[in-house]
């Protein structure tokens, strides 16, 4: 359903929901997007994170992601605010 921009800002102003005039279709999830890369690691390593993911119940995957995201997040270069699409 089309709505003139006045009143979709003033139905949002009003904290209406205005999920109806929106073309969710269309939505991205900004800085979410994947892209894939390929790493090489040394065997020990790749054992070691076998049993850290073990240990957690997650895949090798998602202790790399998880590890990764801790340390971008915690880095003062790294702020979200700061981040750029490329």
């Amino acid at each position: 359903m089309k709505v003139k921009a006045e009143t979709f800002d003033k139905q949002f102003d009003e904290g209406a929901d205005i999920t109806a005039s929106l073309d969710l279709s269309k939505a991205k999830r900004v800085l979410l997007e994947q892209k894939r890369v390929n790493v090489d690691f040394p065997t020990w390593m790749i054992d070691s994170l076998d049993r850290e993911a073990g240990k957690l119940g997650v895949t090798r995957q998602s202790i790399i992601k998880m590890w990764l995201a801790e340390r971008l997040e915690s880095s003062t270069f790294n702020m979200p605010s700061q981040r750029t699409h490329r």
